[in-house]
């Protein structure tokens, strides 16, 4: 029941992730309930099985979207060849990670148009350097603090900028990316805070922060995709509403879960990495990529630029409603009212360990 709160605490906010997880425990309750005798046992006891059934119906009814049996909602590719045809690649490396011959292998295999690399610091540009030979586009932001990023293209970048949205400490990618043909697409690059007690308290910040990127996406038509380690699940009310707001679809529906944490724990995973598209794109390929030593898995598209059939794949768009934009503006109020909050009691106590970023 506590998702269903829009309470931003973390330890609410950390129930919207395990669904598939409570789904398990519950399938296992139920029956062993019903072979102890609870529906025997009076209205109270009915009361429980009642309950856990029908937790596991509307657990099952928020996951359903991300599963193959529901169509499609970012249809499959239709074109021939190459052309117009751009893969991304999404991993984060996990700072601490010093594996960057298994990173380096796994983006070389899939040899990527454009890779986003978070949790980088300037260890990992050492590493990660030698793709500066095949993608000579780039814009690097290394930090260590967990948050810095590396970003490398293929194709030409056009006003690529790094930008602090709300965190001074925490960056992002804006830029366009030149298609081949010569179209343009809008790219961004994100990696908020996730809602936990050592980074933050609540996901006040990190909702602002897709819910800012949402209403500028909102307000033009081009070409765009939004991709990071976004510390949400793409079935959470905030992953729904931005999609909603931006007018982007997310791939993820109807081709299955992919989940890219925790790449250690088998049984403790969710999808915490995303790529979200316009209707201007289809999909020609999606997959988990294998472990490279971090507790992410990188995530792979590629994406196929048809334009001609975007007014089709409009019709999969979630549409946002008076009450969502306004929503959504409170949201990003908050987010700024929380970080002018964290300066004052930085000012008080001072952090000598943080980097700031002006």
């Amino acid at each position: 029941m506590l998702p269903l709160l829009r309470h931003t605490a973390w330890w609410i906010r950390v129930f919207d992730f395990p669904r598939l997880q409570i789904v398990g425990i519950m399938s296992l309750v139920l029956p062993v309930a019903l072979v102890l005798g609870f529906w025997n046992r009076g209205w109270d006891s009915r009361g429980v099985v009642i309950a856990l059934a029908a937790a596991i119906v509307y657990q099952l009814v928020r996951i359903l979207p991300y599963t193959p049996f529901v169509r499609k909602q970012v249809g499959d590719s239709t074109a021939a060849g190459h052309r117009g045809h751009v893969s991304l690649l999404m991993m984060n490396v996990l700072q601490y990670n010093k594996r960057a011959d298994l990173a380096m292998k796994v983006i070389q295999e899939a040899d990527p148009d454009i890779i986003l690399a978070v949790e980088t610091d300037t260890w990992w540009l050492d590493q990660l350097r030698p793709l500066q030979h095949t993608h000579h586009y780039f814009c690097h932001e290394p930090l260590d603090n967990t948050y810095g990023l590396l970003f490398f293209s293929r194709l030409p970048l056009h006003d690529c900028r790094i930008k602090y949205l709300l965190d001074d400490d925490v960056p992002s990618i804006h830029t366009q990316v030149e298609l081949p043909g010569g179209s343009r697409m809008r790219l961004y690059g994100l990696h908020p805070k996730p809602p936990a007690p050592q980074e933050a308290k609540t996901s006040t910040k990190r909702d602002a922060e897709l819910l800012m990127v949402g209403k500028e996406i909102d307000r033009n038509d081009e070409p765009t995709v939004v991709f990071g380690d976004m510390n949400d699940v793409a079935w959470s009310h905030t992953s729904e509403l931005f999609r909603r707001v931006s007018g982007l679809m997310d791939p993820r529906v109807g081709r299955g879960l992919l989940p890219t944490f925790h790449a250690e724990h088998r049984l403790m995973r969710w999808p915490l990495d995303h790529v979200f598209v316009s209707p201007h794109f289809k999909v020609d390929d999606m997959q988990r990529l294998p472990y490279v030593g971090s507790d992410h898995f990188p995530i792979y598209i590629k994406l196929s630029y048809e334009p001609h059939d975007k007014h089709i794949q409009e019709a999969n768009v979630e549409e946002a409603d008076a009450e969502d934009h306004a929503e959504a503006l409170e949201k990003i109020k908050d987010g700024f009212e929380e970080e002018t909050e964290d300066e004052r009691e930085e000012a008080n106590h001072p952090a000598p360990h943080k980097k700031l970023i002006t």
